[in-house]
Formats: structure tokens, C-alpha cells, sequence
């Protein structure tokens, strides 16, 4: 019995130890497996180009914005082809960048405009042990089976007019599925069975403040966060006009703050109990629009918006990228072109840089160090800290919408011309 009671200790450990290593060489959703853009890893890669520091590069099938995700040695994004009449899983090997699956899971019946910009691939899929997660707005959502490529289950019934293209990712949360479908006609948030795909509860944003918009300004493109609050998971959910957290377990409303008239695109980011998100833009009479950045005490319940905001700073209106938080200090470049370092307790700016390029990407800490992509494929490497110290400037062809993957002393970066995996040997 003493025998066996050690074996079976030994087997726990053992499996116990390689799901934590598996979890620390993953990247599981849009800015990582906590949600955060906040990397483990010591020995990035600060300084590369076309021609150095690429460890292989793939010609990646279609088109498409979502960023890379990775568990083990599987690298997953999606595509599509002839503006949105077929849309793929793509999944890669880490080492070699070898394609291993091309499946296609949707052919829609019908294609709907989409902004400039936008692509009909852009959310980011997630992915855990064994199962993949796939998301195309109202065009479809499936599981797949990450070892042989199957397809475990689709749902084509959750729906809305998204205007100007998908953009919300999915998040994974215990045996929960979580969607974002906010158009101009519905907007509501859903928890599916990951195993099943049926759906466990679905909650509406609060007709009372969706009514008051203009039907454009319903729209929203946020991927959620969630937090623990006084022993509570609350999910973090910043769209048109108002945040609101919910009962992660049951979509039941806890508290909102509200401002603005129109939509969000930037996720809401969390450090030592505050939440911070980018509210939706205000038009004063006679002056120019603007969006602020808040940051908010979590802890209550109904309206907190006159209670609960512990500073607030304005920034110009549209923040497409989500800042990374680390320490203290956040970190983002504003749809102006300006690099800002913020101090996260009393929202006191340390430096502004107006940039070249536009920076829609979301950035990445990892080692010290802050990772900007910009539009026109360059990597900004700034060390962190309250003083600018550019470390680095990096340059590869094609355009950058996604957010990289840091993992394994790499970075997975995908441009509109390859899927790059960039570190050393």
C-alpha cells in the first residue's frame, strides 16, 4: 500500500509539474495567458531584422489580424479568403514554423462590410490543453481538437451587424467560453460550454443606456478581463458608453461606470486592484471630441461612476491598442503617434514622445523591457522605467496589426506578409 500510495504521488507530481511548464511556455490568448501582455521570459530578443535574428518565417495562408497563440509546441491564428467567403484555422509547429493544419471553418452565406482596415479574421483565437478556440464575430465560433485537427463543435446562431468587421476576441474562464457580439442592432455578452459549445447564460447591455445612442454608437470590438474582487470573479467588460462588471458565473450585472456616446475597442487592464479602461468618446458643445483613461476601484455595486474613479486624464478618441501595466507604470501610444509612460497610481505622465509611425498593435513587456509594433512593421524596445530609453528599433516588411507572442526566448510576430518567429539559436 506504501508502494503504491508513492507511485501515485510520483504520477501526480509529475503531471502536476508538466501542465505548470506547459502553462509557462504558452501564450493563450490575445496578450497572453493572463489576459495582461505581461511575459515571464528574461532572455528576449532586443535587436533584429529581415535578415538576423529570424529563427523562420512562413508565408502565412490569407489574410487576417489576430494574433498568434501557443500552447506546447502548436502556434494557432486564423485567416480568410475573397473578403470573407471561407475563414481557416492556421496552426504552425514553434520550432520549425512547418503548417500542420489548414482547416476551414466557415463559408458564409453572406458577407457584410467591414472597415478599411478591419479583416474578417481579426479576433484572436484561444487555445488550451488539447482544444483550440475560434471566433469570426457573427460568422461563426468552433472548437477544434488541437492534436488532429477536428472539429468538436460550430455555432452559427450568435449574431449581430458588426458594421465594420469582427474585432472582440474570446476568453477562456474555467469551463467557460466568453463572447463579446455588440453591433448596431444587438449587443450582448454570452458564456457557451467550451466542451459543448451550447451556451450557459447570455446577458444584453442595459437598455436604458444602449437607447440613448446613436445605432453606429452601440458598436463595440472589447475583449474582457476578469478579476477577483474581495473573493468575487467579476468579468470586466468596457463597451459603448458604460463598463460593467458581472458575475463572471452567471452574467449578472455588479456595478457600471458610465461615460460617452460610442464605441471601444482598447480591453480594460488590471494591477493591484484597479481597473483601468479607455471609456467611449464625449462631444462637448464647440470643442473637440476626447476619450479618458479611468482608473476605478472595483469594489461596490450599481452606479459607482461618481464614487469609484480614482483619477481620469483625457486622450484623443478611437484607442485601438491596449496599454501594458507593469509596476506601476503603464505603457501606450495614443492614436496621435504619442509614447506616454503613465504613473498608474495618480495618473501623472513621466514622458510623452510624439512617434512617425501609428501604433495599433498592443504592446508587450517582457525582460525589463516594453515591445511597441507599429503599423509600418517596425518594433520600438524600450527599457522600462519612468525615463524614456529606447533600446532598439526594428525593422520587417509588411504591415502589423496583431500582437505578438512572447514565449521560449521568442517572439511570434505575424505581419501582413509572413508569420515571423524571431529570437536565437
Amino acid at each position: 500500500m506504501i508502494v503504491l500510495r508513492f507511485i501515485f504521488c510520483a504520477l501526480l507530481v509529475h503531471f502536476l509539474s508538466a501542465d505548470i511548464s506547459a502553462q509557462q511556455n504558452s501564450w493563450t490568448h490575445f496578450r497572453g495567458s493572463e489576459l495582461n501582455a505581461i511575459s515571464d521570459e528574461k532572455n528576449v530578443p532586443v535587436s533584429w531584422d529581415e535578415s538576423t535574428g529570424i529563427l523562420w518565417k512562413v508565408k502565412a495562408f490569407g489574410k487576417g489580424w489576430s494574433s498568434p497563440v501557443v500552447y506546447g509546441n502548436q502556434v494557432w491564428i486564423t485567416s480568410e479568403t475573397g473578403e470573407g467567403k471561407e475563414m481557416y484555422a492556421l496552426c504552425f509547429d514553434f520550432n520549425s514554423g512547418k503548417e500542420l493544419f489548414r482547416i476551414k471553418l466557415f463559408e458564409p452565406d453572406k458577407v457584410f462590410s467591414k472597415h478599411d482596415i478591419n479583416t474578417y479574421a481579426t479576433p484572436t483565437p484561444c487555445i488550451e490543453d488539447g482544444f483550440a478556440y475560434f471566433h469570426f464575430g457573427t460568422y461563426g465560433t468552433a472548437c477544434v481538437r488541437a492534436n488532429d485537427g477536428a472539429v468538436i463543435w460550430k455555432r452559427t446562431d450568435l449574431n449581430c451587424n458588426h458594421v465594420q468587421g469582427p474585432g472582440s476576441s474570446p476568453i477562456i474562464w474555467k469551463n467557460m467560453l466568453i463572447l463579446h457580439l455588440e453591433g448596431t442592432d444587438v449587443q450582448f455578452i454570452t458564456a457557451l460550454d467550451k466542451k459543448t459549445g451550447k451556451t450557459i447564460w447570455k446577458t444584453e447591455r442595459p437598455e436604458e443606456i444602449m437607447g440613448k445612442l446613436s445605432g453606429i454608437g452601440r458598436k463595440a470590438y472589447i475583449t474582457p478581463i476578469v478579476i477577483n474582487v474581495n473573493g468575487a470573479d467579476l468579468l470586466i467588460s468596457n463597451g459603448s458608453a458604460v463598463c460593467i462588471a458581472y458575475d463572471v458565473y452567471t452574467g449578472k450585472e455588479v456595478w457600471r461606470v458610465v461615460q460617452g456616446e460610442d464605441s471601444t475597442i482598447a480591453m480594460p487592464f488590471s494591477e493591484n486592484g484597479v481597473v483601468y479602461f479607455f471609456t467611449s468618446f464625449v462631444t462637448p458643445p464647440g470643442e473637440e471630441q476626447y476619450c479618458e483613461l479611468f482608473a476605478v476601484n472595483p469594489e461596490g455595486t450599481g452606479d459607482i461612476t461618481s464614487t469609484n474613479v480614482i483619477w481620469r486624464l483625457k486622450f484623443p478618441v478611437l484607442q485601438l491598442q491596449t496599454p501594458v501595466i507593469k509596476d506601476g507604470l503603464i505603457y501606450l501610444v495614443d492614436t496621435r503617434n504619442n509614447l506616454q509612460c503613465i504613473d498608474a497610481g495618480t495618473g501623472s505622465i513621466f514622458y510623452t514622445r510624439r512617434l512617425q509611425d501609428k501604433y495599433n498593435s498592443s504592446p508587450v513587456y517582457a525582460g525589463g523591457k516594453v515591445f511597441f509594433t507599429s503599423v509600418n512593421g517596425e518594433t520600438l524596445v524600450l527599457k522600462e522605467g519612468r525615463e524614456l530609453n529606447i533600446l532598439s528599433r526594428n525593422k520587417l516588411p509588411g504591415q502589423v496589426y496583431a500582437t505578438p507572442a512572447i514565449l521560449k526566448n521568442s517572439i511570434i510576430l505575424r505581419t501582413s506578409e509572413y508569420l515571423f518567429r524571431i529570437g536565437t539559436k
